[in-house]
C-alpha cells in the first residue's frame, strides 16, 4: 500500500499579518481564505505544504519558549525550490521591491543556483534552483 504523503505546515511568527499578507502576495503566493482570521493565514506553498503565518501573541500560545528575535538571532532559514535560474532571481527581486531584504549573496554552484532574502518580519528565506539532470535518484 503507498503511503500518501505528509503534510508540512511552517509556523512563523509575524508582527503584522496584513503586511505579511501583502508582502507575499506581491511574491505570487495565494493564501487559504478557511484558514484566516486576524491572527493567523496559510500561505499555500503547493498542496502539501503551508506557511502559517501566526501573529505574534497568537504563535506564542503554541510554544513555552520565547519567540526568537528574527531581526538578531535566526530561528529558521526556510528554502523554496524554483523551476528556472531566472525564477530565483524573479522570486527574490519581487521580494526586495516588496520590502524584504538582501540576506546573503547569490550562489552558484553550476548544477545549484540560489539567492536568499528576509521577508518583511526579517525571517530568512532561500530560493534555489537545482538542475534536473544533476539529482540521481
Amino acid at each position: 500500500m503507498a503511503r500518501k504523503p505528509k503534510m508540512l505546515f511552517v509556523n512563523i511568527a509575524v508582527k503584522d499579518l496584513d503586511k505579511s499578507v501583502e508582502f507575499f502576495t506581491a511574491l505570487g503566493f495565494e493564501f487559504n481564505p478557511q484558514f484566516t482570521n486576524e491572527k493567523a493565514t496559510s500561505m499555500i506553498l503547493n498542496e502539501n505544504t503551508f506557511v502559517m503565518l501566526l501573529v505574534e501573541d497568537f504563535f506564542q500560545t503554541f510554544t513555552k519558549k520565547a519567540i526568537a528575535e528574527s531581526a538578531t538571532t535566526t530561528e529558521t532559514i526556510l528554502a523554496i525550490s524554483a523551476d528556472t535560474r531566472e525564477e530565483v532571481d524573479e522570486i527574490v527581486e519581487k521580494a526586495l521591491a516588496a520590502g524584504g531584504k538582501v540576506s546573503n549573496d547569490k550562489i552558484d554552484e553550476g548544477f545549484m543556483y540560489g539567492w536568499s532574502f528576509q521577508d518583511v518580519d526579517d525571517h530568512l528565506w532561500e530560493v534555489v534552483y537545482m538542475d534536473p539532470s544533476a539529482i540521481t535518484g
